[in-house]
């Protein structure tokens, strides 16, 4: 949801500035908004990399000027720094429990971003985030809303447009220009995450294969995936026409960041008690706090549910309602075609007993079971009598690290027969590109020169049926997803004239 909500809210309330120095320009926000949009995400493809060489110094530029705006208006009113005693909120909601605890929605907004934060620490590392976060970004921030303090203090009327009532009359426009700016590389953020979260979903197992492009040969993990991109922009302007204004916006994405924040605290939990092996009272001690401020926030904005914070969680049900759709229908699938499976040691005493006819060259099946034979190879084998000198079985696996070095990508083992089991293993933000690794193999016993290696993927047609597993909807939604996927081929990079597919019928 984040990735859809973050760019509509960000651009328009940025945008939306300009009405502060303009009072004719309210009906061209949206236009504006959406010229904006379309260009951000028409510009995806080229990659992060060349994008993000512009972004560093206009966000230095940008977090300086909250800063010195917020401090020049301290300066006026120091009395507002009274306000970082925790005492008086605490005092205010003791005094008014309703009334604060729905306030809480709207300060809530103050913190969202910091979620953000953690979309892009898969790019940079913790220490960059957190450099940038407390010798920049917190302290221009803090100083920006005790300046907006200072000033509604002296003069409580300008609540609506306060951030822009921050600088001089002829700062508004370009502070508006540089807002504008701001919330464009902000959003971009979040799109590069949604970029890198949607091909580890893909790499563990929860999403269909789609066409993923490498934007950088320098980075890993700047990637671009065009049906997410253009996914993204269609939700943005629904979004900016379904709402027209960031203040009818808030209720969704103040639920979107809440629940986002939820979650993460309940994944930590599991990530300490499962990985760190930490006793479940010293789990509670550090989570049970974080989830009672996370779940007061999502109490708060759950209030504004049908003022727009349905949005998000609908957008999120749906895509829950993919990923484990997509996950239970390749369990069925395995189990239905493992029924009539031959494992490789039994095709090996086979293939001694009944010596086959053998042609030169290469063949490299493609199959999810190490040790199971591809049924496109068992296929092959009754149909042809026949199999290449060198036949690879080739298992793709992906660990749970997000590179892999080149020394540990590929193991192969000779079962004889001119037989072989072969695994590629690769982090979840690698790309597999079979011919690229294969070529560095060096293997005397076996050559996967590209002129003489022939590729063979199995390939199911899913049949909806009635039988037992999945509901009859979620059997059709699979159906749909596997013929929409990316084929086998493509994602794998391998080469049209040497790949072939042999395709059997399922019924699910």
């Amino acid at each position: 949801g984040d990735g859809m909500i973050t760019p509509a809210i960000s651009v328009l309330s940025a945008v939306e500035g300009f009405e502060v120095a303009a009072s004719g320009v309210e009906p061209y926000v949206v236009p504006i908004a959406t010229a904006i949009l379309v260009a951000l995400f028409a510009v995806q493809h080229r990659g992060t990399g060349a994008v993000g060489a512009v972004f560093g110094p206009i966000m230095v530029v940008w977090f300086s000027v909250l800063g010195i705006l917020g401090l020049s208006r301290v300066l006026d009113n120091l009395v507002v720094l009274r306000s970082l005693w925790p005492g008086h909120g605490i005092a205010f909601l003791v005094s008014n429990p309703w009334s604060g605890f729905v306030a809480l929605g709207s300060v809530f907004l103050v913190v969202t971003g910091g979620e953000a934060l953690y979309a892009d620490m898969g790019h940079f590392g913790r220490g960059p985030i957190a450099r940038g976060w407390f010798k920049l970004v917190f302290p221009a921030l803090a100083l920006n809303y005790l300046g907006q303090g200072a000033l509604l203090l002296e003069d409580p009327d300008v609540i609506d447009t306060v951030f822009y009532e921050l600088a001089p009359d002829w700062g508004v426009v370009p502070l508006a220009v540089l807002a504008t700016m701001a919330t464009v590389i902000a959003s971009q953020a979040l799109i590069s995450g949604a970029f890198s979260l949607t091909a580890q979903a893909i790499q563990l197992g929860y999403s269909p294969r789609m066409r993923i492009e490498h934007t950088s040969r320098a980075h890993i993990g700047q990637i671009y995936v065009p049906a997410v991109n253009w996914a993204l922009l269609v939700s943005c302007l629904v979004l900016v026409f379904g709402f027209r204004s960031s203040s009818n916006l808030a209720a969704a994405y103040g639920i979107a960041v809440s629940a986002t924040m939820g979650i993460t605290t309940g994944l930590l939990a599991v990530v300490a008690h499962q990985r760190w092996g930490w006793r479940p009272s010293r789990v509670a001690a550090i989570c049970v706090p974080l989830l009672v401020v996370d779940l007061a926030f999502f109490g708060a904005n759950a209030l504004k549910f049908l003022d727009g914070g349905w949005f998000p969680l609908v957008v999120g049900l749906a895509i829950f309602a993919l990923f484990t759709t997509w996950r239970r229908g390749r369990v069925l699938v395995a189990e239905i075609t493992g029924n009539d499976a031959v494992e490789l040691r039994e095709l090996v005493a086979g293939l001694e007993a009944n010596p086959p006819e053998r042609v030169p060259g290469t063949a490299v099946y493609m199959h999810r079971l190490p040790d199971i034979a591809p049924p496109a190879l068992l296929t092959n084998l009754r149909s042809n009598h026949v199999l290449h000198e060198e036949v690879v079985v080739l298992t793709v696996r992906t660990a749970t690290k997000p590179t892999v070095p080149a020394a540990r990508k590929v193991k192969i083992e000779e079962l004889g027969c001119g037989l072989f089991k072969g695994t590629i293993t690769v982090g979840f933000v690698e790309h597999p590109d079979l011919p690229a690794i294969l070529a560095n193999v060096v293997d005397r016993r076996v050559s996967f020169r590209p002129e003489d290696t022939t590729y063979f993927l199995g390939h199911e047609a899913i049949i909806p049926s009635g039988r037992p597993g999945m509901a009859l909807w979620r059997d059709r939604l699979f159906a749909l997803m596997t013929r929409n996927a990316t084929p086998a081929t493509r994602y794998y990079g391998l080469p049209a004239e040497r790949a072939v597919e042999i395709g059997q019928q399922v019924e699910i």
